[in-house]
């Protein structure tokens, strides 16, 4: 077990005079003050304490100190949702006549962010291919406010240099570096170390790894976290505190989870590689990855995630995801159970075909995200599914 997961085990909210061994729940909207002088000392932030849980909560402190301890973060904020992370995240930053420079490969809600909603308020957003250096200092302009990426990408895998960037941001530093680090978790990459101001994620994925409530997390600098703090105290997208404290105990057995999954990920991927019925497999740490050498340098192991095209587009993918018996369907990743999705129908359905296939989804593309069971299930599970729809 290695230093930082021992540090979260024991992170924990202070124990109450009752002395629990595991953190309570806290379920209350608001916290009693001790007398009228303290309410007030509290209100102009003169004293620190609970007001409210719409602000913060003991159980949601206790999940916001474990995720600073693994990113090696200032400060951070809990919400409601990894969306709702992602979007306060540029909301409550930006202004009307902002310019963000983003990655080409991202999710396709934050791509409906910045397509749709944004240009609303005024921001504009410049994409780049996320594996191109040169791109990414030419989209800035004298208003560009935000840099942002996921790396690797959903569903792609396309991996950013995230060393490089930080360079970048060097000579830029009045320009915000923030990532989407939701595939990978601080377990297998920590962004803030190469100069980045920002780290996103949806605890509803891994951090949370089974499936059971959402949630979503930015952590980074302080002086950012104070300014987005305003904005969510006023706007409301907070993380419930049972949430928070699920997804606190879920943090416990992140490494154990994490170490699986990419076990489990890097023998299917390279099964697949070789299988006649798959066109493509993309997997961070197998060597035929293009970026295999960034993805070692960078993370710890691959991640849990495969991607890979189904011979015969989105007839033949369909049968196949159909034919699966132990591998669920749905939307959803970085569950306990493994889990297959087909990107172009489901999570990047709002993007034309000309943007999915620049993302590298194609019609017979599926996004598996590796679970914890045996390794030969998984396997076995995906052949006998391709052997029927031949």
């Amino acid at each position: 077990m290695n230093k930082d997961q021992s540090k979260i085990i024991r992170e924990q909210a202070d124990r109450s005079a009752t002395r629990e061994h595991s953190v309570p729940l806290y379920l209350t909207s608001s916290f009693i003050f001790d007398s009228a002088e303290q309410g007030r000392a509290i209100f102009a932030d003169e004293e620190q304490g609970m007001i409210y849980s719409r602000y913060a909560n003991p159980n949601t402190s206790e999940l916001i100190n474990k995720v600073c301890i693994l990113e090696e973060a200032e400060a951070g904020l809990s919400f409601s949702s990894g969306m709702a992370a992602v979007f306060a995240s540029f909301a409550g930053i930006v202004e009307s006549g902002d310019h963000i420079v983003s990655s080409r490969a991202i999710f396709g809600s934050t791509h409906q962010l910045f397509t749709q909603l944004f240009p609303r308020w005024g921001v504009t957003t410049t994409y780049v291919d996320a594996v191109d250096p040169e791109e990414w200092e030419k989209a800035i302009q004298p208003n560009t406010k935000i840099i942002f990426l996921e790396s690797p990408s959903n569903p792609g895998l396309e991996l950013v240099d995230l060393e490089w960037l930080g360079s970048l941001k060097k000579k830029y530093p009045n320009i915000i570096l923030a990532i989407d680090n939701c595939f990978a978790t601080p377990y297998l990459q920590k962004p803030l170390k190469y100069g980045f101001d920002l780290s996103i994620h949806s605890a509803t994925k891994y951090m949370d790894g089974q499936g059971r409530v959402l949630g979503g997390l930015v952590v980074g600098k302080q002086e950012l976290i104070d300014k987005l703090m305003f904005f969510i105290r006023h706007t409301g997208p907070s993380l419930s505190p049972f949430n928070a404290w699920v997804i606190s105990k879920s943090l416990d057995t992140l490494g154990l989870r994490m170490d699986r999954h990419c076990s489990n990920a890097l023998a299917l991927a390279t099964v697949l590689e070789t299988n006649e019925e798959i066109e493509d497999v993309k997997y961070p740490f197998l060597p035929s990855h293009p970026q295999y050498e960034l993805a070692k340098k960078q993370m710890k192991a691959g991640g849990g995630i495969v991607t890979f095209v189904v011979k015969g587009g989105k007839e033949r993918a369909f049968r196949f995801l159909d034919e699966l018996n132990m591998i669920l369907y749905t939307s959803n990743l970085g569950d306990a159970r493994s889990i297959a999705t087909h990107p172009a129908s489901t999570t990047h359905s709002k993007l034309t075909e000309d943007e999915r296939l620049n993302l590298g989804i194609q019609p017979g593309s599926v996004r598996l995200s590796v679970g914890l069971e045996d390794q030969e299930d998984i396997i076995q599970d995906i052949l006998q599914a391709l052997e029927k729809t031949k």
